[in-house]
């Protein structure tokens, strides 16, 4: 599951009400990450879940270089803001993603998806803790009922279900990428006043983006590298369908889906923002379903309703 394609040090407050754009801007990233989840998933058996991470930015970054390629150049920000671009590398293209294709080797995508879900909790504890941000009680009631719909999915309308679940390592992986991915967040319209935001990047979403995925990269290659020391037996098994899927997530999740967060999240806050991440687990649900041949069922439209409803009473003042 984060960049920001115009930072700012303040970011309006998320109960700041959410205009059609801003909602359509925020759900088009959950879509295109749940199908990222499955497409992983799928990859499990054909590429190591770090280095398709790697893959798929080296190929965004060939993507990206037509309309960002200055941020390579010798005094652009990339090099004199080097160390906050290296801790938001770290936490969004070198962490998150690869925590999550890791995930996906013992967990399934609708499990990972709804431990990513859990993404608003994240945002409402770190955002207290470290940033001083309130916490309303239209937002906790936002975080129950959008928790709700995940449950639902997760127990596929039958609470009943809920006791009998076990976590699997999985699961335990993406909670630790869900950390990284809702600090990443806050970092991104919250910098530190020793690291301000690069002039030159502001309203530069290509621009702002290249200068992550750079560090990022390195990070990406550095973890590459451990996994395959401490894999010896590790392949890569090339052919038409890792292509098919390393374009779908170098264009997809990698460029579009963060273009879109970063507006989303420069317009409505980082709390607002992490309320639509709940959209990804029945995005997923009903991508799976539709890889396995299955019809959706009643409970994704009952999950649907819980989500929104928790996004909506989020959003009221």
């Amino acid at each position: 599951m984060a960049y920001s394609a115009q930072p700012a040090a303040i970011t309006r407050d998320m109960t700041q009400a959410l205009t059609a754009r801003t909602a359509l801007l925020l759900t088009i990233p959950p879509l295109l990450w749940a199908g990222n989840a499955v497409v992983g998933r799928l990859m499990t058996d054909t590429v190591p879940p770090i280095t398709f991470n790697l893959l798929r930015w080296c190929l965004a970054l060939v993507l990206l270089l037509p309309l960002a390629a200055w941020v390579l150049k010798p005094g652009s920000p990339l090099w004199t803001h080097w160390r906050r671009l290296a801790v938001l590398g770290l936490l969004g293209m070198g962490c998150y993603n690869a925590l999550q294709y890791m995930a996906l080797t013992t967990s399934s995508p609708l499990n990972v998806t709804l431990v990513a879900a859990s993404t608003p909790i994240f945002m409402l504890g770190l955002g207290r803790l470290l940033f001083g941000a309130q916490i309303s009680r239209q937002q906790w009631w936002g975080v129950a009922l959008s928790g709700a719909g995940v449950v639902t999915v997760l127990t596929r309308g039958d609470w009943s279900q809920l006791l009998a679940l076990r976590p699997v390592p999985g699961d335990l992986l993406m909670l630790l990428a869900t950390a990284a991915w809702s600090l990443y967040s806050w970092l991104l319209t919250r910098p530190p006043a020793n690291q301000p935001d690069p002039p030159a990047l502001r309203g530069d979403w290509a621009g702002w983006l290249m200068a992550q995925m750079v560090p990022g990269l390195m990070w990406s290659a550095l973890f590459t590298g451990m996994e395959w020391g401490l894999s010896p037996g590790a392949q890569i098994t090339w052919g038409w369908p890792l292509a098919v899927a390393l374009v779908y997530v170098a264009l997809g999740p990698s460029l579009l889906a963060y273009y879109c967060w970063g507006r989303g999240v420069a317009a409505a806050g980082p709390q607002m923002a992490g309320f639509f991440i709940n959209l990804t687990p029945l995005f997923a649900a009903v991508l799976s379903a539709a890889v396995l041949g299955e019809l959706p069922q009643a409970f994704h439209g009952v999950a649907f309703a819980l989500i929104v409803g928790g996004i909506v009473m989020a959003s009221r003042r």
